[in-house]
């Protein structure tokens, strides 16, 4: 049955909305996105290493060649990644004017009562494994310009998350409605629920791969903020599939909704805080030293940093913002290889001091490994950082870290 409520133009779309809006979407790959699950082959090797380019395979002597056929996706054990308190704190949402959004081309219908539901979508396109902003902002743009193609006024969903973990506007006007917590504007993303439902779409096709980890991180922490401005129950948090006659938004992702449910509860519980800081995520930073590469299927996510042992000051930081003083584990991802470092200093920050803890790294990898737990003050800054400053000539690696509040 149709929503009513939306613009004409979207009216006259909404009822192929399932179809016709998959089959655009699925235009990613055509319109340059990249396909999903390449292979690139790493060169055999049998001299001593030779550090290539970013992306390429820190090589070490005698090791095979091997597919570095890219897996994007991090592990199951993705975190609730939500703020804790009473109030959710508000996630960055990049507005249609900061991702370069054209304007509609008509009339968007606002609505003055508040939304009852979340709806969860997919994409349906390339699980691409570049998760910078700027690839985030591009999958914004493209969906508005498939939206457009479709006959709609502006993009069809509320809100765009893509694989990095940004969060984009959609429909111009949901984000002044979400943070003034009252009413939204009639989006096209599922019919009959077009003025009740916030849609969220998910870059990429999850109908058997897993979502990264900073998106599954932020759309925990975007679901609680909205739960938290609308008054929306975390029981209300919805597939496409339970409104539409549609696969969206795939098996694996609709299989989580449980999960989803209930960490965004214990976020906006005050009872659950976790974040992962990944090496493309915002609150890393390293030097021109700390190369990247994806050689090792033991990391986390798309890539992983390494560099080469000096005594110089020259770290990997990776920032969070810890949101209250308590204890806090604190874990480690890396690949475990033999020819990595055997002594690799992690650095951990409470906010009154610090401690080092060496990791062997040749070994243990692809897992999350403990290094302590630690008396921590709230506060935005450098939590974690690795340090070149060690024995010998093996690569130390910085890849992912993740903090819990206990």
């Amino acid at each position: 049955m149709h929503d009513h409520d939306h613009s004409a133009t979207d009216h006259n779309q909404d009822s192929h909305a399932s179809l016709g809006r998959r089959d655009l979407l699925r235009s990613a790959v055509v319109l340059g996105i990249g396909a999903a699950g390449a292979t690139i082959a790493a060169p055999a090797v049998a001299a001593p290493a030779v550090v290539g380019p970013v992306g390429t395979a820190p090589a070490r002597v005698g090791e095979p060649s091997q597919s570095l056929a890219p897996d994007p996706e991090a592990p199951a054990d993705a975190p609730p990644g939500a703020q804790a308190g009473v109030e959710v704190a508000a996630p960055v949402i990049a507005s249609c004017g900061t991702w370069g959004a054209a304007a509609p081309r008509g009339t968007i219908e606002p609505v003055s009562t508040n939304p009852n539901k979340i709806l969860i979508h997919h994409t349906a396109s390339a699980n691409v494994t570049d998760y910078s902003q700027a690839a985030g902002y591009q999958i914004a743009r493209d969906i508005q310009q498939w939206h457009f193609d479709n006959g709609w006024v502006d993009t069809g969903q509320h809100l765009t998350l893509s694989r990095g973990g940004y969060v984009m506007e959609g429909r111009r006007g949901s984000l002044a409605r979400l943070q003034s917590g009252s009413g939204t504007v009639v989006g096209a993303h599922a019919p009959g629920q077009n003025s009740q439902a916030i849609g969220i779409e998910n870059q990429g096709t999850y109908t058997s791969a897993t979502p990264p980890a900073q998106l599954w991180s932020r759309l925990v922490e975007l679901c609680a903020y909205i739960c938290d401005q609308y008054g929306i129950a975390p029981t209300q948090i919805y597939g496409h599939r339970d409104y539409t006659a549609t696969a969206c938004p795939g098996d694996v992702l609709y299989s989580m909704l449980p999960q989803l449910r209930s960490e965004v509860a214990a976020a906006l519980a005050g009872s659950s805080w976790s974040v992962i800081v990944d090496n493309t995520s915002s609150g890393f930073a390293a030097g021109g030293s700390w190369l990247t590469s994806s050689y090792s299927a033991e990391r986390y996510g798309a890539s992983y940093r390494y560099a080469t042992p000096a005594e110089v000051s020259d770290l990997a930081t990776f920032s969070a913002t810890i949101p209250s003083n308590g204890s806090y584990r604190v874990e480690a991802w890396f690949p475990g290889i033999a020819g990595y470092n055997t002594s690799t200093p992690f650095i951990v920050y409470t906010g009154t001091g610090s401690s080092t803890i060496r990791v062997d790294q040749s070994t243990g990898g692809g897992a999350w490994l403990s290094l302590g737990t630690y008396a921590m003050t709230a506060g935005t800054r450098t939590v974690v950082a690795v340090s070149r400053w060690t024995q010998g000539t093996a690569y130390v690696i910085a890849d992912a870290i993740r903090i819990t509040r206990l």
